[in-house]
């Protein structure tokens, strides 16, 4: 039995170092499509890295969809896509509505982000949130209907509230850190899975307030202010800058993003061209549509995972239950 494990090892170990030594396929050569869909916060990055990648490889029609994390989830596990986007890490629930398809997935980060809050450019008031005040303005428990509300010295005139939709790994994430998985948001909001629609309405009302992705914010600071949040362990308010958000002081609304490719799908030479360029771009991606690129290391460790088609959730243990820490300690 060991010597034949053995000779198993070796033989796996042959097969991969004949790949690895096969000669890459020209770009321009390749013809297929790439299907992507899921979150509008990594939209932006998907859409840079497709519009850099058909320049090298103009026979891929490259499709980027716009549906919420938790959309593009759905499409991911049913199989009808090969990336899906996430603003978030994949959910357990989806994790087994893979699994139920029989799909594999290889988990990429590839950005920071810091989910920002904003105002109309109106507003003098609020200049800074406590995590107490932004329980007060979003969650159901404390919805507050006026500034006033909020801080007794503010004015007493309704808020207009803009929140991305439910299907959103935005609208996910920012729900657990401000009222946790059991809790509740406030159901009165404006919502939207299109971020722009955010950005004009909150333009559109002096009294407005709502929340986006980093980027969103960067390519629209000429017509909204951001609010600066008070870190509960610090007790700095800070506002959103590629600083405090790759070195997380911008807390707790700093967080990664992530796309999840279908392992099957590497198999197509369009797909695998894509992933490796996604890669080794998204740094330059990243920054260049406003987010934050993540430590060298981790780009490496995800080209390494691809390579060795590493499967599955790391952001999850063994038991589904989510792991807290810093990706560079949780992603390997």
């Amino acid at each position: 039995m060991q010597l034949a494990r053995t000779a198993t090892i070796a033989l796996a170990a042959a097969v991969i170092a004949s790949i690895a030594a096969a000669p890459a396929q020209d770009p321009k050569s390749l013809k297929g499509a790439v299907r992507v869909d899921g979150s509008s916060t990594v939209y932006p990055i998907a859409e840079a890295v497709a519009e850099e990648f058909s320049k090298i490889a103009p026979g891929v029609n490259v499709t980027v969809g716009m549906s919420g994390t938790g959309g593009g989830f759905k499409r991911f596990g049913n199989g009808e896509t090969d990336i899906a986007n996430a603003s978030r890490a994949i959910k357990p629930s989806e994790v087994e509505a893979c699994k139920a398809h029989k799909i594999e997935f290889i988990e990429i980060p590839v950005a920071f982000d810091g989910l920002t809050i904003v105002v109309n450019k109106q507003n003098t008031w609020a200049k800074q949130l406590t995590m107490d005040q932004v329980k007060k303005i979003f969650s159901a428990a404390g919805t507050a209907k006026t500034w006033k509300d909020v801080d007794p010295s503010w004015p007493d005139a309704a808020m207009k509230v803009y929140s991305p939709g439910t299907d959103s790994g935005t609208f996910d994430y920012f729900k657990e850190v401000t009222v946790g998985k059991d809790g509740k948001i406030r159901p009165d909001m404006s919502v939207s899975e299109d971020d722009n629609v955010l950005v004009r309405g909150v333009e559109g009302d002096k009294n407005s307030i709502g929340f986006f992705g980093y980027a969103y914010y960067m390519e629209n600071k000429a017509k909204l202010t951001a609010v600066a949040v008070v870190n509960p362990a610090t007790s700095s308010a800070l506002l959103p800058t590629h600083e405090t958000i790759e070195g997380g002081t911008y807390a707790p609304f700093s967080r990664p993003l992530f796309i999840y490719v279908n392992k099957e799908s590497m198999a197509k030479p369009a797909v695998a061209a894509y992933v490796k360029f996604a890669i080794e771009n998204g740094a330059k991606m990243a920054e260049e549509v406003g987010y934050v690129k993540l430590p060298a290391a981790i780009y490496d460790r995800a080209k390494a995972n691809v390579a060795s088609s590493r499967t599955g959730t790391q952001m999850c243990d063994e038991n589904g239950k989510e792991r807290s820490g810093a990706l560079a300690d949780l992603y390997k």
